[in-house]
């Protein structure tokens, strides 16, 4: 059950906390215009539901890479309306190609990984030759460094 209800107002900590994000972090998201809380009658920030949403998408597109200039660039064209679609769409594209690239050398940083576990383990229990070094290994196996 989602804690954040469509008229409830969250303050700048309990904003933080949902996050896991410092206040500080909000702040700088605030200055940088990636957010913009409301203010209340004492010019105290405060956060709603719509704000948990956008923060949440936000996060996902920090999350692929996309920069702080490229999430401001996305925003004002979204606060343009639907005619910068295509710019929007562009860099979201843009974004996911590099993210795909980032995500096979991740891929393949693991699986070499894997595979020096594995030798050590063979070489430790006597399945793999004193003399087969992790190249040999990773050749025999069809893999590449």
């Amino acid at each position: 059950m989602n804690n954040f209800s469509n008229n409830t107002k969250y303050n700048i900590g309990e904003f933080s906390h949902k996050f896991n994000l410092p206040a500080s972090t909000l702040r700088y998201y605030e200055n940088e215009g990636l957010i913009k809380p409301q203010r209340d009658l004492n010019g105290r920030r405060y956060y709603t539901a719509e704000d948990v949403s956008w923060l949440k998408f936000l996060n996902h597109l920090k999350g692929t890479g996309m920069s702080i200039k490229e999430l401001k660039q996305y925003i004002m064209w979204r606060e343009q309306g639907d005619s910068t679609i295509p710019q929007r769409l562009k860099l979201l594209k843009t974004t996911k190609n590099n993210f795909l690239q980032q995500f096979s050398e991740i891929q393949h940083h693991l699986q070499i990984l894997n595979d020096k576990i594995n030798w050590y383990e063979e070489k430790e229990t006597g399945i793999i030759s004193e003399d087969e070094d992790f190249a040999g290994y990773l050749q025999r196996l069809g893999h590449h460094e």
